[in-house]
This record gives C-alpha cells, sequence and structure tokens, in this order.
C-alpha cells in the first residue's frame, strides 16, 4: 500500500473564451473598489483598456513588470500601489507581470485577479521567485496565490509561435519535475501526465495554425494543468538549474527551461524510471529527454545556452552555484555529470 500527502492550493478558475468581460464582475464579487493593474511595458495599452473596463474601481496602471521579477520594480510598484491606495490587483500578462502581482501581494497581502497570456503557469503556484543583485531566490506562502485566474482563451491568440513554443515548454517542465519531486503523489502524477501530453499535441498544431482556437484551448488547460503540478509539490534540479541561469546571468525565463529541460531530464532519468515511463507514455515516444529536445527544436526553439546569452565561463560559474547551494534531487549532483549536461546545454545538442 502506498502512502502519499496530497494538499490542494484554493483557486477559483475562470476558464474559457472571452472570458476576460468577466472581469468587473470578479472584481465585485471580492468587493474590491480601488484595483491597481499591473503589466509589462509591452502591454500597457492592454492594461490601461482594462482600466477603462473597470471604470471608477481601477486605481491606477503600473506597466513595468520585468523578467525574473526584479526587487527595484517591485518598489516602484509598491510606491504607486501606497499612493493610489490599492485595496486589489489585476494582473494581465506572462510569468513577469504575474511574479510582480505576487511580490506586492507578498508585502501587502492584497488580493489578486490574474489574467495570463502565456503558458508560464504561475497563477497557479504559491510561489515567487525574486531577483536581487543578479541573485534569483524562492519563497513559498500562500499569501502570493492568486484569488481569481481568468484564463481567456483569446488571450493568446497572439501569441508569436516562437514564444508559445518556449513557453509550452516552461509548463512541461513543471509537470516533468512533478513527477520525480520528493513529495509526489498519484494524483498529481495524473495531472502531469494528461497536462504533457495535452501541450505536447498542442504545440504543433499552434505552429502550423497560430489561430487555432481549439489548441490554444488545449494548450492552456495544459499549462493550468502544469502550473497546479507545480504549486502542489517542490521542485528538483532543473528548476534550480533554471533560477540560477536566469538570476545569475539575465537569461530569457521560458527559452531557458526550453533549452535545460532535455538535459535536466537525461541527468535524472536513471533515478526516476516511473516518471520516464509516464512521460513516455503521454508523448508517445521511448526516450523522454530526447523526445523533449526533438519537440522544442523542432518547432524553432532555441536549444543553446550560448545563443541565449549565457557567458563562455558561464557553464563552471553555474555549475559551482548549484554545488553550493544543495537541494533535493532524485539524483545526487555529482560535479562531472552536472557539468557534462550544462556543457551540453550550452551548445545546444542533444542529450
Amino acid at each position: 500500500m502506498r502512502e502519499f500527502l496530497y494538499k490542494a492550493n484554493p483557486a477559483r478558475v475562470v476558464f474559457g473564451a472571452g472570458t476576460l468581460a468577466r472581469l468587473p464582475e470578479e472584481v465585485e464579487r471580492l468587493g474590491l473598489s480601488r484595483v491597481l493593474v499591473v503589466a509589462t511595458p509591452e502591454q500597457e495599452s492592454q492594461a490601461r483598456s482594462l482600466a477603462r473596463s473597470l471604470g471608477a474601481r481601477a486605481a491606477g496602471v503600473f506597466a513595468g513588470a520585468k523578467m525574473h521579477t526584479p526587487v527595484e520594480v517591485t518598489d516602484a510598484a509598491m510606491a504607486m500601489a501606497i499612493e493610489c491606495k490599492a485595496d486589489g490587483l489585476v494582473a494581465v500578462g506572462g510569468g513577469s507581470t504575474t511574479g510582480l502581482a505576487k511580490a506586492i501581494a507578498f508585502r501587502t497581502d492584497l488580493p489578486q485577479i490574474v489574467a495570463p497570456t502565456t503558458y508560464a503557469g504561475s497563477e497557479m503556484t504559491p510561489i515567487l521567485g525574486e531577483t536581487k543583485d543578479g541573485r534569483k531566490t524562492t519563497l513559498t506562502s500562500g499569501r502570493v496565490l492568486p484569488e481569481v485566474v481568468i484564463y481567456d482563451v483569446e488571450l493568446t491568440l497572439g501569441l508569436p509561435v516562437t514564444m508559445s513554443v518556449t513557453s509550452g515548454m516552461n509548463a512541461i517542465a513543471h509537470a516533468v519535475e512533478a513527477l520525480y519531486a520528493r513529495d509526489a503523489n498519484p494524483i498529481v502524477a495524473m495531472m502531469a501526465e494528461e497536462a504533457v501530453g495535452a501541450m505536447a499535441r498542442a504545440l504543433p498544431k499552434i505552429a502550423k495554425r497560430p489561430a487555432d482556437l481549439e489548441a490554444r484551448a488545449d494548450a492552456l488547460y495544459a499549462a493550468w494543468l502544469c502550473g497546479v503540478c507545480l504549486g502542489s509539490v517542490g521542485m528538483a534540479l532543473h528548476h534550480k538549474l533554471c533560477h540560477t541561469l536566469g538570476g545569475a546571468f539575465g537569461l530569457p525565463h521560458a527559452e531557458t527551461h526550453a533549452a535545460v529541460l532535455p538535459h535536466a531530464l537525461a541527468y535524472n532519468a536513471p533515478a526516476a524510471p516511473e516518471a520516464i515511463a509516464r512521460i513516455n507514455r503521454a508523448l508517445d515516444r521511448q526516450d523522454a529527454p530526447r523526445a523533449l529536445y526533438d519537440l522544442a527544436h523542432g518547432l524553432g526553439a532555441e536549444m543553446s545556452l550560448g545563443k541565449l546569452g549565457m557567458p563562455e565561463g558561464g557553464v563552471d560559474e553555474a555549475v559551482d552555484l548549484a554545488m553550493a547551494n544543495p537541494y533535493w534531487n532524485p539524483r545526487p549532483l555529482e560535479k562531472q555529470t552536472l557539468r557534462a549536461a550544462l556543457q551540453a546545454a550550452f551548445d545546444g545538442a542533444s542529450p
């Protein structure tokens, strides 16, 4: 008889096409009267449109969210939230915007409504990653969980194919690591296998027909499940490496996940046979690490960390950082083997 612990995070999820139109009623349902709308500079016009739709319930717009959630950006957003006496947050965008809203919520406990436009999955997790002085650290707290997530498939129709692919691979990474997490359980494993398969089937369709609403819906559904997996169990080598690389070298988040995932999985494969079997089944392949590499590479993702901006000496620095900050992983960290895996990711080679 197997024993396990399963903990479900609270969430209200509104999923469909055109569901962003329900934002005003969700704001009203939470009893909010002065919400701050947050976004990246690229999505400022969308944020301002949302603010207009909220009328007097919108207190302001902060369109300065940045990748890896730098604390100085959070400080600026906090100042605006205090100045406009915000009693809630609305975030529209990808992981950068969700991260900023979560950082504000952690400091203030303001309720959040998040409308994702990518497949990042951060909106379903109690995890916050922040960057300060070139180092990215993470914390886990129920304070950062959004109260409402509005998944509107129409918001993803304009996501460029390359970004859709890397964002989708980022989501798959959440599910993959959930399968061999220290606190893995059969409930999360079912969701993870379903999510990997759904995303892997959706991405090639999106690459051929970016406006395919059904394929976009499948990808967003998969991303939701992947986010639940990430928020339900602990992560391991892959996520720790990506946080290290993002914080130390400023590498793009989703692209880094896509490049690192096949190599991290290959590293852990000998210690995670059940996870490999589930991923193989989901992908209908026999070599999960190679299958994930082929999926991302075949759809145009950049698989070389070097070409993503990692400096020549970055491999040794990243290995040293990983070895200096030990954490649970199904396979113990072995410096030379880890270095070989990172070097392959740096070169963009197949695992």
